[in-house]
């Protein structure tokens, strides 16, 4: 797949980058298990300078940074300021928490003294998805960098400005060469990668079928693996809930991100007695959003990632709506320039719908009618996806 930099909000090729050569994959990942040994040994107070340094820059160049985000995957621009801070922030926490983490653990025994040692394992594969491009990197890199561990990185096709800057960042904190690479690679390349033996590990936070192959490929070869695979978050409300509120966090739980978020609340269970009080104002409240240039600060709700996301999810609501699922509010494409989609509501969605058990990634909202408490934890604990999180709001 290539590498390709396409503004989702007008379609426009803003800069395509060549795929790494397996020679050059090679190359990297013998300079990153020659880096380990070294980085491994250094003292954790050092490691924890350069982390911080790194959360800095961050900082530093926030506003340039949130600018190439929204240009890439069309998050709305004050959004990609705050995950830029966020990612900042997950860098400092790491630099000054990590010594007390990784230090030695004592362990009561009756057969004598014990206790509990961390050390870093070697080579780590990385591949991370396009929805935060500096999050995904940030909460992967601090750990693991403090923990003395060397990473290769794949990164999402659609956000190689991202991925580049990110690099550089590392970099001009003072990372070692060799500690972190990122690597623009094919599919198969990646799994090629996990099949070395110098690759101690695989993160993964991607679609179900990714994370099948990769799993599959790591458990061959008996290498520790982490998939993050997507979710379908349920959202409960109560016959107590404060509606100013709950309408406040339904949109910005579901709507946040352009919808694209993995533990955005995506199924909205609503009791009898609350239907009718909540849904016009759920409806109304998303007909407010404001569709348009994420880089303009007064627009609510931007683009989804790219034109192949945008015609995914309306494959998803025909086949929704063709087995009887009801659309309350949008459903469709939003103007002819960029990949966006109008705010969409559906209902009336039976457990033998595809869509029941579907992941929407994208600014769609599946409500859902329970008699009672029981019936709506039943209906949320009626997935295929681990719940990232369920909102009782009281």
């Amino acid at each position: 797949m290539p590498y390709r930099s396409v503004n989702p909000a007008t379609g426009e090729v803003l800069k395509t980058f060549t795929e790494h050569t397996d020679q050059e994959m090679m190359n990297a990942l013998a300079k990153a298990d020659s880096a380990f040994l070294s980085w491994a040994a250094r003292p954790i107070e050092e490691r924890a300078k350069i982390i911080a340094r790194a959360a800095q820059l961050l900082l530093d160049k926030k506003d340039e940074l949130a600018r190439l985000a929204t240009l890439e995957m069309g998050k709305r621009i004050a959004e990609s300021r705050g995950e830029v801070e966020l990612s900042a922030a997950i860098l400092q926490y790491f630099a000054d928490n990590a010594a007390t983490f990784l230090a030695p653990k004592p362990i009561k025994s009756a057969m004598g003294d014990a206790h509990l040692e961390f050390s870093p394992m070697g080579v780590l594969l990385s591949i991370q998805p396009w929805n935060y491009p500096y999050y995904q990197l940030s909460r992967f890199v601090g750990p693991h960098l403090m923990s003395g561990n060397v990473m290769l990185l794949k990164h999402a096709s659609g956000v190689p400005q991202c991925a580049v800057a990110f690099e550089q960042i590392l970099k001009e904190a003072g990372l070692p060469d060799g500690v972190y690479t990122n690597l623009f690679l094919s599919n198969d390349q990646a799994g090629a990668l996990i099949d070395d033996p110098r690759v101690k590990a695989i993160a993964l936070t991607g679609s179900e079928r990714a994370g099948e192959a990769l799993a599959s490929r790591a458990g061959k070869n008996l290498k520790k693996s982490t998939m993050e695979l997507g979710g379908s978050d349920a959202f409960v409300v109560l016959d107590d809930a404060d509606l100013d509120h709950t309408v406040a966090m339904a949109i910005l739980g579901r709507f946040g991100n352009n919808g694209q978020t993995c533990v955005g609340a995506k199924r909205f269970i609503v009791i009898e007695s609350m239907l009718d009080k909540f849904l016009p104002r759920f409806i109304a409240a998303a007909r407010e959003l404001k569709l348009g240039d994420p880089l303009d600060e007064s627009v609510t709700l931007g683009p989804l990632s790219s034109e192949a996301a945008l015609q995914l999810i309306l494959r998803q609501i025909g086949d929704a709506t063709s087995h009887g699922a009801k659309v309350l509010l949008g459903g469709n494409r939003a103007g002819t320039v960029g990949a966006f989609l109008e705010p969409t509501i559906l209902t009336d969605i039976s457990p033998e719908n595809p869509a029941y058990r579907q992941e929407f990634f994208g600014p769609v909202a599946l409500v859902f009618s329970a008699k009672d408490e029981a019936e709506a934890i039943a209906i949320a604990n009626d997935s295929p996806f681990g719940l990232g999180g369920v909102g009782l709001l009281h």
